[in-house]
């Protein structure tokens, strides 16, 4: 398997001999083995999140309502029923999310959810409405309690939304007695009038969205499916449990708990392309300034930079995918 390392190298000896579209190149060659291994489409659904980005605005990498034009691209064209979907992603809106399962699986029927190595909060939504999750001893999820956009004096923050419910509960009780009213209200005046609804709205929403999936597509063959996905969901959104929502979950403890799980090591071939693709994704995200890739076997391409740049790379009729236009070399840090 080439390694992190060998995909370097790889990519050095390309633009030694004068490659300008070496990450392209390189990226969609292992894309495509994956696909010619397999025989089922391929998606990659990745973003900076787990690279030193300290210009990258969040919102640049979350999972945000315009991933729905970045899958319509690039799965034009593909006719499944099956689907391989890479996905490495810190999460982001429940909403976006929902859209993102609703239209994948309106275009798929059997859906296996590789992490290489990361899929967070509402990237673990979406791992949940796979038909199973391929991991390795490298790869993780994370909680589904939600975190909300806080405005405070300090500038934003996010925050559980289940904090923000046990904070309020705490300040109820602790208020009861005026002495401690003087501590609290800073705090507390920070917060809108709607928020606790929000919070609540957004705990239960996302419960009931994995529940539904759960029982929809996983455990679909299974008698006691209803049973099973509410267990997990309740389980996945406990912050009391988890206690901080980047909290990494390994494969083991997703499995004890009922989730079905294929180990990438049992396939040597599969896992060695898997993480091929996602080596040379993060070299991607460390030579340009692409911050987000949605891509297919295919080499169609949704790509978008730090500077806010959209590339939508179009094969030819017939012919192998072309190299994007060369990015812009990253910004120094």
């Amino acid at each position: 398997m080439p390694t992190w390392s060998g995909i370097l190298q790889e990519l050095v000896e390309l633009k030694e001999r004068g490659d300008k579209h070496a990450y392209d190149v390189v990226r969609r060659k292992y894309l495509t083995a994956l696909y010619e291994y397999t025989d089922r489409e391929v998606i990659l659904y990745a973003s900076k999140c787990t690279q030193p980005a300290p210009n990258v605005s969040p919102n640049l990498v979350s999972i945000i309502d315009e991933d729905l034009q970045a899958l319509m691209e690039v799965i034009h064209g593909l006719s499944g029923p099956k689907l391989d979907l890479i996905l490495h992603s810190p999460g982001g809106s429940l909403e976006a999310a929902e859209a993102f399962v609703v239209y994948l699986r309106s275009k798929f029927g059997d859906i296996r959810v590789i992490i290489p190595h990361l899929a967070m909060s509402a990237a673990t939504m979406i791992a949940c409405a796979g038909d199973v999750l391929l991991m390795g001893k490298h790869s993780f999820l994370g909680p589904v309690d939600p975190q909300l956009m806080i405005e405070t004096p300090l500038g934003q923050r996010m925050v559980p939304a289940q904090a923000i419910l046990d904070q309020f509960r705490r300040a109820q009780a602790e208020c009861e007695d005026p002495s401690k009213l003087g501590a609290w209200l800073p705090m507390l005046g920070q917060y809108g009038p709607d928020l606790l609804v929000q919070c609540e709205n957004a705990s239960s929403m996302s419960a009931e969205l994995v529940q539904s999936w759960l029982a929809r597509y996983m455990f679909r063959d299974a008698p006691d499916a209803s049973k099973r996905a509410e267990s997990i969901a309740q389980w996945l959104s406990t912050h009391e449990y988890f206690r901080s929502h980047a909290r990494h979950i390994p494969r083991r403890e997703l499995e004890e708990h009922g989730l079905k799980v294929m180990h990438l090591e049992d396939d040597g071939e599969l896992q060695d392309l898997s993480l091929s693709v996602f080596h040379a994704t993060t070299h991607t995200f460390d030579g340009t300034t692409a911050v987000k890739i949605v891509e297919n076997h295919r080499g169609k391409a949704f790509i978008k930079s730090a500077q806010v740049q959209r590339v939508v790379v179009q094969p030819p009729e017939g012919g192998s995918p072309p190299p994007a236009p060369p990015w812009p070399p990253a910004e120094p840090a």
